[in-house]
C-alpha cells in the first residue's frame, strides 16, 4: 500500500466510525485532514563539503484536548501523506489512552545509515530552526520516533532553546535523564505492548506464562517488547529484523539476542538459533505475533497465514485494512496500534508532566506502575467498546476515541451538535 493507500485507509476508518456511531458527517469533515503540514527544504553541509537539501515535514492534526504530541521520524521512505496520517493516527492514540494532547507527526526525508554523526547534528538542528516557530512545550511537543533517539532529541532541544529563552525544557520528550528525561522511557512503548497483551491473554483466557511469541521488527520498539514479555513469563522464539531473521521453538535469550545485535547490527547468525523469514514468521504457531517495524505489513495474502490468537500491533499502522478484515473473520483478536504501541506518549506525557512540575523526578517504579493503570484503563475502555458495539477491537478503538472527539468538539463550539 502507498503512502497515499495509508492516508485514504486511515480517513476511512474515521468515516465508518463517524457513521456507526450516528454522528453528523460534520465530525468526519473536521477530523479528515490536519489542520496544517508544514513543508521545509533543509540545507545541510556535509563532511566531504557538498551542500545537500533534504525534505521534512511536520504535520498537526487535531487539538482537541491540548497541544500537539507527537514523533519525529527520520527515513528515506517518508512523504507527506504518510506523516499526515502518522498526525491523525497519534490525535486518536492520545485520546484512546486519555492524555491531554491532540496529534502530530513529524518526518524528514533521509537514510541517516548513510550519514556522519556530525552530518546527523546538523540535519536535526536546521529541522528545528525550520520549525521553531510551530512548536513549544504548550503548542506542539516532538518526541522521537523511527531513527531518532534521545541524542538527537538533546540536538533538537538545544537548537530550539538558543531562540527561546525561558528554557522550558518540555519542548521535547524523550530526552536523556541527565537533561530532563525520565526513567523508562526507552522501553516505555515496548513495556505498554506487554501490558496490554497481558490483559488480552486474560480476556481470551491464556496463560501469558509460558506463551509462545514471535517479533517483527528488533529495533527499539521490538527489542523493549521482548524484553517486557518475557518479564511476564512469555517466551520468545522468532525474531526478525531489516537483515535476517532468527527462531528457536525452546526460546531465544531476549538479552543475549540484543547484545548480538548491538555487535553485529542484525538478528541474523544469532547462535544456537536457525534462520526465519518475515512469512514464515507471521505462519508460525504462536500464541502473539507483534508487528514492530513500518506500516502495511500483514497484508490480506499474509493474513491468511496468520495462526496467532493475538495480534498486537507495536508498529504504526502495520496491517493494511483488508489484512485486517481477514484476521477479524478469522477470530484472530488484533490489539490496534492505537492502543498497543500508546506506551511511549504515555510515559513522554509523564516527562512533560514532570518538567511541568518543575523537573521533580519520578522512579522507575513509579513510571512503570503508572503506565500500567494507564495502559490497563485504556484496554478495558476499548475491551468495552467491542463488546457493546459488536465490531473488532480496531473499529472499537476508533469509535471511542472518535466519541471522546466528537463530546469534546461540541463542547469547544467546533460543531454545535455530533447528532
Amino acid at each position: 500500500m502507498s503512502a497515499g493507500g495509508f492516508l485514504d485507509a486511515v480517513r476511512e476508518e474515521i468515516r465508518m466510525s463517524v457513521e456507526r456511531l450516528g454522528y453528523d458527517i460534520n465530525v468526519y469533515k473536521y477530523l479528515r485532514n490536519p489542520r496544517r503540514t508544514l513543508e521545509v527544504h533543509i540545507p545541510v553541509a556535509l563532511d566531504d563539503g557538498r551542500l545537500e537539501t533534504f525534505l521534512g515535514y511536520r504535520s498537526q492534526h487535531a487539538a482537541v484536548f491540548g497541544p500537539y504530541k507527537g514523533g519525529i521520524r527520520i527515513h528515506e521512505g517518508v512523504t507527506k501523506d504518510e506523516v499526515e496520517a502518522l498526525a491523525i493516527l497519534m490525535t486518536l492514540k492520545n485520546t484512546v489512552l486519555d492524555l491531554p494532547y491532540g496529534g502530530g507527526k513529524g518526518g524528514i526525508i533521509c537514510d541517516p545509515r548513510t550519514m556522519s554523526e556530525g552530518e546527523k547534528e546538523r540535519l536535526s538542528r536546521a529541522y528545528i530552526r525550520a520549525l521553531r516557530d510551530m512548536i513549544g512545550p504548550k503548542k506542539d511537543i516532538p518526541a522521537p520516533d523511527i531513527n531518532t533517539n534521545p541524542r538527537i532529541i538533546g540536538w533538537m532541544l538545544d537548537e530550539f532553546l538558543k531562540s527561546h529563552p525561558d528554557y522550558d525544557f518540555s519542548v521535547f520528550t524523550g530526552k536523556s535523564p541527565i537533561i530532563g528525561g525520565i526513567e523508562g522511557r526507552k522501553d516505555a512503548t515496548g513495556l505498554g505492548v506487554a501490558y496490554v497483551v497481558r490483559e488480552a491473554c486474560r480476556e481470551l483466557g491464556l496463560k501469558l506464562q509460558g506463551a509462545t511469541v514471535a517479533v517483527q521488527g528488533f529495533g527499539n520498539v521490538g527489542q523493549g517488547t521482548a524484553k517486557s514479555l518475557a518479564r511476564l513469563g512469555a517466551r520468545l522464539v522468532a525474531v526478525t529484523d531489516v537483515s535476517g531473521g532468527v527462531q528457536n521453538p525452546v526460546g531465544l535469550d531476549v538479552n543475549s539476542l540484543i547484545s548480538w545485535v548491538n555487535e553485529t547490527g542484525s538478528v541474523a547468525g544469532f547462535p544456537g538459533s536457525q534462520p526465519i523469514t518475515n512469512e514464515a514468521l507471521f505462519a508460525l504457531p504462536v500464541d502473539v505475533v507483534v508487528p514492530a517495524a513500518l506500516e502495511n505489513q500483514i497484508t490480506a495474502e499474509l493474513a491468511q497465514v496468520v495462526q496467532a490468537s493475538i495480534v498486537a500491533e507495536a508498529a504504526n499502522g502495520p496491517t493494511t485494512p483488508e489484512g485486517a478484515e481477514i484476521l477479524h473473520h478469522r477470530n484472530i483478536l488484533v490489539i490496534p496500534d492505537i492502543l498497543a504501541n500508546g506506551g511511549g506518549v504515555t510515559v513522554s506525557y509523564f516527562e512533560w508532566v514532570q518538567a511541568q512540575q518543575g523537573g521533580l523526578k519520578w522512579s522507575l517504579a513509579e513510571v512503570e506502575s503508572r503506565l500500567d493503570i494507564y495502559m490497563t484503563t485504556a484496554f478495558g475502555n476499548v475491551w468495552a467498546a467491542r463488546s457493546r458495539y459488536g465490531v473488532s477491537m480496531r473499529d472499537a478503538a476508533f469509535m471511542y476515541a472518535i466519541d471522546r472527539l466528537a463530546q469534546g468538539m461540541v463542547e469547544r463550539g467546533w460543531i454545535s451538535k455530533a447528532r
